[in-house]
């Protein structure tokens, strides 16, 4: 069964003022009002799985000092279940560790990091990973600024 959109002339001789959205079928008038897809459970159980295997390799095995004393705060899907983005910090903070040192080792060993989540989940694909570093700020312990 083919939907196809009224006419002008049919729609006027139906009400006293034509709209734009006069004849449009309600199921896509509701899909334009999306501005994107809404994260799944999926998704987010993913996100829990991976914190944890990129937990236990950083605390665990690691053979780089610097990425020893990182800790995952949060991973997320950016924008959906194939990329994820995880978010760090120095545990315990550290004046001598710079952000940048961080985030070049992070970078140099971002395909072993893939590989052991690929080893601790179940799925058809790897997702890829994105880091960023949570630096805390001042005199408050616990709080962070992404």
């Amino acid at each position: 069964m083919t939907l196809r959109k009224p006419s002008l002339k049919q729609l006027r001789s139906l009400c006293a003022q034509p709209h734009p959205d006069d004849g449009v079928e309600p199921r896509e008038w509701l899909k334009e009002g999306r501005s994107g897809r809404k994260t799944s459970r999926k998704a987010w159980q993913l996100c829990g799985q991976v914190a944890e295997a990129l937990g236990q390799v950083l605390a665990g095995d690691c053979g780089d000092d610097v990425l020893r004393n990182l800790q995952v705060v949060a991973v997320e899907p950016a924008p959906d279940a194939s990329r994820l983005l995880v978010t760090v910090c120095v545990q315990p903070p550290s004046e001598v560790i710079s952000p940048p040192l961080v985030l070049e080792r992070l970078a140099r060993a971002s395909g072993r990091l893939r590989c052991e989540v690929a080893a601790a989940i179940t799925r058809k694909r790897t997702p890829t990973l994105g880091f960023r570093l949570a630096i805390p700020v001042g005199d408050q312990p616990g709080r962070s600024r992404f």
